[in-house]
């Protein structure tokens, strides 16, 4: 082996980072390796609800390293998670793009592009739809990070795909998080069963 043969930091880490993250899903090691060793700098983009897609998100930038941009509506969502469900069920109902508390001025810089986003109603959640007509990410390599509460990534990757169709869409990481319904039902349940006044 060569010193032109050895792997790069960059390698290593990608290598070490995206095994673990594709061991659950069916990503093609030629994906991974192909994802990490474009030219240009990475960013890992992200919307979060609860914070599970942020610890990922922040793991990704880390370990790349890459640059951090966090995708959120400029009226946040309510507090209350019904409301909030509710609200991005009538959103996606209407094919409603929410508009962005901010957004880079240029993708010129990044050859891939990590976007993570929960699953909302078994699709991606209206933030990801303005996000990717917002920014321009023909031929950047996207790589998908999901959370979901248990049923998969329902459509998510086609409408990933249907937004940016001249870019290059690879599989990514697909995890099942915390289920915030899960809990709040649980909770409740449980406060059912107390006996106090």
């Amino acid at each position: 082996m060569t010193d032109t043969d050895k792997p790069t930091r960059r390698d290593i880490l990608m290598s070490s980072l995206l095994l673990p993250l594709t061991a659950g899903v069916a990503a093609s090691t030629e994906e991974a390796e192909a994802a990490s060793s474009a030219d240009g700098k990475s960013l890992v983009a992200f919307f979060t609800r609860s914070g599970n897609t942020s610890v990922i998100a922040g793991q990704l930038s880390r370990a790349l390293p890459a640059e951090l941009f966090e995708i959120a509506p400029a009226t946040p969502y309510p507090a209350d998670y019904f409301e909030t469900v509710e609200q991005a069920r009538r959103e996606r109902d209407r094919g409603y793009r929410p508009p962005l508390r901010s957004q880079l001025p240029s993708m010129a810089a990044y050859a891939t592009v990590f976007l993570g986003f929960p699953i909302w109603g078994e699709t991606a959640p209206p933030v990801i739809r303005s996000f990717l007509a917002l920014h321009d990410l023909a031929g950047k390599t996207i790589v998908p990070f999901i959370t979901h509460g248990g049923f998969g990534p329902g459509d998510s990757l086609d409408v990933v795909a249907s937004h940016a169709p001249q870019s290059r869409l690879v599989k990514g990481f697909t995890m099942q998080g915390p289920q915030e319904r899960q809990t709040i039902e649980r909770v409740a349940q449980w406060l059912n069963t107390l006996d106090v006044d």
